[in-house]
């Protein structure tokens, strides 16, 4: 029974948790980073400052968390891609399973592009960046000619690009997924086909 206790325990902890990284970064989006405080977080959670206080010390700590949790899938799939082969399927599957990990991750990205100095501060942006050159390694085929090359890491930022440049082109986000997905999925066969004849 102690452990059912425990265990729920920790479950709604998980559950404040995430409730304070999602009012926060509504917050930052409606009223800026800098204007935000621990205080108006707390006030629109309706908790004490001292319970939040609980689970994070500062706005900083909020945003690194989120980071955190919200790249996880991506460190992931990085982890899965290196003891993958290098073929197409891989590569394919990479792609795909990116477009979701962005799709989870969308709120933050958004803050990302819209707090680039609390980024550089943070140094989120070089964990970012190291995530991005371990993705980049998995779908870039060593022997490949340049313009493969380029077109394999296109693939990938074209799914970033979908994200937000896209966004008043396409109302239904799913939509929009899709027809980026469809596209980086044929910059990653494009590159690839050409590097095995190539290869030939």
């Amino acid at each position: 029974m102690g452990g059912t206790m425990d265990g729920t325990k920790q479950q709604r902890r998980g559950n404040t948790r995430q409730r304070i990284q999602d009012v926060a970064l509504e917050l930052f989006a409606e009223q800026g980073y800098e204007k935000t405080s621990l205080r108006e977080i707390a006030e629109r959670l309706d908790v004490t400052k001292a319970a939040l206080y609980y689970h994070f010390k500062t706005k900083e700590e909020i945003i690194v968390s989120l980071f955190e949790d919200l790249t996880k899938p991506i460190e992931d799939l990085i982890e899965w891609g290196r003891r993958q082969p290098g073929t197409l399927e891989t590569k394919e599957e990479i792609i795909r399973r990116y477009s979701e990990a962005l799709a989870g991750a969308e709120p933050l990205f958004r803050f990302m592009q819209e707090n680039q100095a609390t980024v550089r501060e943070l140094r989120i942006g070089d964990t970012f960046k190291d995530r991005m050159r371990g993705l980049r390694d998995i779908l870039i085929t060593p022997e490949a000619e340049l313009v493969d090359q380029v077109r394999s890491v296109s693939a990938m930022f074209t799914l970033h690009a979908g994200m937000f440049v896209l966004q008043d082109v396409e109302d239904d986000p799913e939509k929009r997924r899709e027809a980026v997905l469809e596209v980086a999925l044929d910059m990653i066969r494009q590159a690839h086909e050409h590097a095995r004849h190539k290869g030939d």
